[in-house]
């Protein structure tokens, strides 16, 4: 990992300073839920990410060891990006800002059902989603 430079020790403000961009979270997101992949898999997520933004959060987030970039197996023109041990480890945080948001927000059905499961057994849904995202760095 490159020598971040911090804004200060605290440890919510070095964290934030990796992923406490709104387009690093979604790219995050995209991992770990919609399993999108590939460059051209971001640019197409609801929020319209731009193109400059997306490579730059791309290099930040692989920089820092969040994701990893591999050769795509159909095309050699693509590229897949993975999450790392690092990234995965933010699971637990991004099912806290999705239990969050349940709260004080209207959710797509998609979503609901699936909090709903994480609501049953928060930690054995965390630690069957880490298998799952451990396997797809695997491959």
């Amino acid at each position: 990992m490159e020598n971040l430079k911090k804004r200060s020790e605290c440890p919510i403000s070095s964290s934030l300073d990796i992923w406490g961009d709104k387009w690093s979270l979604l790219i995050v997101r995209d991992l770990m839920f919609a399993k999108q992949c590939t460059y051209g898999d971001f640019l197409k997520s609801d929020e319209k990410i731009a193109t400059n933004i997306l490579a730059s959060r791309l290099l930040m987030l692989e920089e820092n060891g969040v994701i990893t970039k591999q050769d795509h197996p159909d095309s050699k023109a693509k590229v897949l990006y993975k999450l790392t041990q690092k990234g995965i480890d933010l699971l637990p945080l991004m099912i806290e800002i999705n239990l969050w948001a349940d709260k004080y927000f209207c959710l797509p059905t998609e979503r609901r059902e699936i909090l709903e499961e994480v609501k049953k057994d928060k930690e054995a849904f965390i630690r069957a989603k880490a298998v799952e995202l451990l396997e797809q760095m695997g491959n």
